[in-house]
Parts: C-alpha cells; sequence; structure tokens
C-alpha cells in the first residue's frame, strides 16, 4: 500500500505544535523531546516525517549558531591520525624527513607543505584536503 502525504494532516500538525524558529534552550529542549518522540515512533506518516525533518532543521539552526564547532587545523587533524593508529613522531620522520620538521608540525609551528600534505595523505589513505583546507598557521 502506498501512502500519500495529506496536506490537511500536515497542517494539524503545523497548527497543534507551531514550529518557529529556536531561540532559547527551553525551546530546543522542547523540540528536541518532541523530535525523540516522532524519532522513536515505529511507525510514522508521511505528514510525521515532514514535519520531523522540519524540526531538525530548526534545532541544527539553533545548535550551529548557539554552539560552534571550532574549525580543527592540520596539526590536529594529524595528532588525531597519529593517536587513533597508536603511531608517534619516529614513525613520521620516513615522510617528513627530520624530527624537528615533524615535531614543527605537530605542534603547529609551522604549516603542512603541499609535498608533505600528499605524502601524509598517502601514508594515512585519507583525502589531502585534510592537510590543506586545515592549514595550520605558524603560532
Amino acid at each position: 500500500m502506498i501512502r500519500t502525504f495529506d496536506a490537511q494532516s500536515y497542517t494539524d500538525l503545523l497548527v497543534r505544535y507551531q514550529p518557529k524558529p529556536i531561540a532559547t534552550e527551553a525551546e530546543n529542549d522542547r523540540a528536541i523531546a518532541l523530535a525523540s518522540e516522532l524519532e522513536h515512533r515505529p511507525v510514522r506518516s508521511p505528514e510525521e516525517e515532514l514535519f520531523l525533518e522540519l524540526l531538525i532543521t530548526l534545532i541544527e539552526k539553533f545548535e550551529s549558531q548557539n554552539y560552534p564547532i571550532p574549525a580543527g587545523d592540520a596539526a590536529s587533524m594529524l595528532r588525531h591520525l597519529m593517536d587513533a593508529r597508536d603511531l608517534d613522531k619516529s614513525d613520521l620522520i620516513p615522510l617528513l624527513g627530520t624530527e624537528t620538521a615533524v615535531e614543527e608540525i605537530i605542534v603547529n609551528r609551522r604549516a603542512i607543505a603541499i609535498d608533505e600534505a600528499k605524502k601524509l595523505a598517502d601514508f594515512f589513505g585519507v583525502d589531502i584536503s585534510l592537510f590543506l583546507e586545515l592549514r595550520s598557521h605558524p603560532v
């Protein structure tokens, strides 16, 4: 059975909950509670699916404005990849040339050069943009 969208049912949801841009923590908490309730329903109508998408959009907008995630940098990305693979500085010397070069990059004293970014990307099996788009800035 194919379910069709019922505009009146969706209108009823909008009238009942009156969604609007979220301005306070309390409003955000209520929106999260409602979204959680909808997400955990075993079966949602097409209208509830659309309404849930609207709620999530409003929640994400509020949270991105009030809880911004700081941008990472190439040095922090490199440290994360090293930690994830249980590597230490000496493991990168063959790629970056010297212990000093590795240390300077890891502590964000200098940016990763393009040729170094290529070597690191190949070594870790990741996209080079992880080291270029998040370019480190010398301290």
